[in-house]
């Protein structure tokens, strides 16, 4: 098996069979704003714009959360994880958590 998993959001993977269902593979990372970026995005309120502090943050959250995913469904035997979604929540004031789940499997 590679080491690389796969991912789809969908419920299959084009040119692959799914031989087993392995369950849920999960990962989070609670992630909070930097003094720094906070002040950056408050003037960038002013003037408009894209925060790309903030998309900076968000952009690493979302790949801690797919490693961490990914190594879920690898301890379980899996290589490829179908169905994936995303989601967001708010942790704390100024801190939010970015969730990955989705299917884990076995594909030939």
């Amino acid at each position: 098996m590679s080491d690389k998993i796969l991912f789809s959001t969908t419920d299959t993977i084009p040119g692959r069979t799914i031989k087993r269902h392995v369950g849920l593979a999960q990962g989070n990372v609670v992630r909070s704003k930097h003094v720094g970026r906070d002040i950056a995005a408050r003037l960038k309120n002013i003037v408009g714009g894209e925060l790309r502090g903030y998309t900076e943050l968000i952009d690493e959250a979302r790949r801690d959360a797919l490693r961490r995913m990914s190594a879920d469904a690898r301890s379980q035997g899996a290589n490829a994880v179908v169905g994936v979604r995303m989601t967001t929540s708010t942790v704390t004031v100024g801190a939010s958590e970015l969730y990955a789940y989705g299917t884990a499997v076995v594909v030939e």
